[in-house]
C-alpha cells in the first residue's frame, strides 16, 4: 500500500465515522424532541425520528461542504501570500548580497587593494 492509498482509506474512515457520529447525533436529537410529544403513536414517533436524522445528517453534510470549501479558500489564499512573501524574502536577500559586495569592493578600492593611476 502507498502513502497516497493509506491516506485515501484513513480519509474514507474518517468520513465514516463522522456519518455515524452525526446519524447518532440525529437519532439523540429525535429522541428528545419526540419525548416531549406524548400524544404521536409509536408509528408516527418512528416516522418522525426517521426524517428528524436524515434532516439533521443532510444539514451536518452541507455544513462539512461549506467548511471543506472555506479550508480551499484559505488554503489557496496563504499559499498565494507564502508565495509572495517568498519572493519578496529572496529580492530582499539578493539586494543584501550585492550590498554587500558593493561595499566590500569600495572597502578594497580604498584600501589601496586595487592598483589606481599614479
Amino acid at each position: 500500500m502507498t502513502a497516497d492509498e493509506g491516506r485515501t482509506l484513513v480519509q474514507e474512515i474518517e468520513g465514516h465515522l463522522l456519518l455515524a457520529a452525526a446519524r447518532e447525533e440525529g437519532r439523540a436529537a429525535a429522541a428528545r424532541l419526540t419525548a416531549r410529544l406524548g400524544w404521536l403513536t409509536d408509528t408516527q414517533r418512528d416516522e418522525f425520528e426517521r426524517r428528524f436524522e436524515a434532516e439533521y445528517v443532510a444539514l451536518a453534510r452541507t455544513s462539512w461542504r461549506r467548511t471543506a470549501r472555506r479550508a480551499e479558500e484559505l488554503r489557496l489564499s496563504y499559499e498565494h501570500r507564502y508565495r509572495a512573501l517568498r519572493r519578496r524574502l529572496a529580492a530582499w536577500g539578493v539586494l543584501g548580497c550585492a550590498l554587500v559586495a558593493a561595499t566590500g569592493m569600495l572597502v578594497l578600492a580604498a584600501a589601496g587593494g586595487t592598483p589606481g593611476p599614479p
